[in-house]
């Protein structure tokens, strides 16, 4: 839990909590449980107590909005070469060493900083922009859950589609309340052990297989996964092998999965950068274990970004880095070349918006 402060400005009433027989109130968000006194926050940050209930503190901020490819969520299966509005607000509910967005998930004093939009300041502002879809990404979502979802209700509203880019972790009843408005999502499997989740990023493994479960078999949100490959943590072959046939067991065979690269950063500055060798092995075992749409990310790799039918093999989508650079998906979303249906989510043709990463300011933010 983190400490107390007693004043939350633009507090929302939170949902997903309860009184303990001791007087304290115990967020039932996420497994943390976190249970709270009056003036204390959970280790979220964001997520406080205030007199006798439990708020969100973050409703209506974010630490900024910009415009990226979809292919950088990563998305590669969902309205290929679109545009999305992202945008994140600050804390987070994992501890992970690693942390590529250390000073916004870890941020304790964001309010000067932050930018403020109304769910339908945001949904119009992503409309305006020629977007296709919104993503809430940058922190994880889940701990602003109830600003994402009314979020996700503008946007609909307004035709576009919804992304959630989330570590995966957390309770039952809010996995059905969140994903239930959930177009799509992009969820860490940080690795294949209860160990290295426990010492790298404070939480456990179980609860995020169980995410992962019931998002590809209970809903329509098309899910992709990432894995970010840490040198001498999480990338040697027994691991990938376990996960690789974990994903294809359980998931199936169609479920994307990126082998993202680490670069030094936060806690774990002192490790080498992931050799794009080891991406490359790891998407070799994944391929020999039967997953059909394997990825390398944060580096050059025609071969790694780009997507092949499933019945004739022939390659659909050559992507490099996150630029789609040929496309041969017909209006359905099927190979041109034996009329195979690609798994995923596709408009009648790819976006043309490229690799660019545009910032915007919401007017009167």
């Amino acid at each position: 839990m983190g400490g107390r402060d007693t004043v939350f400005d633009g507090a929302t009433p939170a949902r997903w909590w309860h009184r303990l027989d001791d007087g304290r109130l115990q967020c039932d968000l996420c497994p943390r449980d976190c249970r709270l006194h009056e003036g204390q926050r959970g280790l979220c940050f964001v997520r406080a107590r205030e007199g006798d209930a439990m708020v969100l503190t973050t409703y209506g901020r974010s630490s900024g909005f910009c415009i990226d490819p979809i292919e950088k969520k990563p998305l590669n299966h969902f309205l290929p070469g679109s545009a999305v509005f992202s945008f994140g607000t600050a804390g987070c509910n994992l501890a992970c060493k690693f942390c590529q967005n250390w000073d916004i998930s870890k941020s304790r004093a964001m309010d000067r900083l932050m930018d403020r939009a109304s769910p339908q300041q945001l949904a119009q502002a992503a409309k305006d922009s020629g977007c296709a879809s919104v993503a809430f990404t940058y922190n994880d979502p889940v701990i602003f859950a109830e600003y994402a979802m009314d979020c996700a209700d503008a946007c609909h509203e307004l035709g576009l589609q919804t992304v959630a880019v989330t570590a995966g972790y957390m309770h039952a009843e809010p996995r059905r309340d969140f994903y239930a408005k959930m177009d799509a999502a992009n969820i860490d499997l940080k690795a294949f052990s209860d160990t290295f989740y426990f010492q790298q990023t404070g939480a456990h493994l179980q609860p995020v297989l169980e995410t992962l479960e019931y998002v590809v078999k209970e809903t329509a949100c098309w899910t992709e996964i990432t894995t970010l490959l840490i040198p001498g943590l999480n990338d040697s072959d027994a691991e990938l092998d376990a996960l690789t046939r974990w994903v294809a067991d359980k998931l199936g065979p169609s479920v994307p999965l990126h082998f993202t690269a680490f670069h030094p950063d936060y806690k774990l500055d002192e490790l080498p950068p992931t050799p794009p060798a080891t991406l490359q092995r790891a998407r070799r075992i994944a391929l020999a274990n039967g997953l059909q749409h394997v990825y390398t990310g944060n580096v050059h790799d025609r071969e790694g970004g780009s997507t092949r039918c499933t019945g004739c093999g022939e390659t659909l989508i050559v992507r490099d880095w996150h630029a789609v650079q040929r496309y041969e998906l017909d209006a359905r979303g099927a190979c041109r070349h034996c009329g195979t249906p690609l798994a995923g989510r596709f408009a009648a043709g790819p976006g043309g918006f490229g690799p660019r990463r545009i910032p915007v300011r919401l007017a009167g933010a």
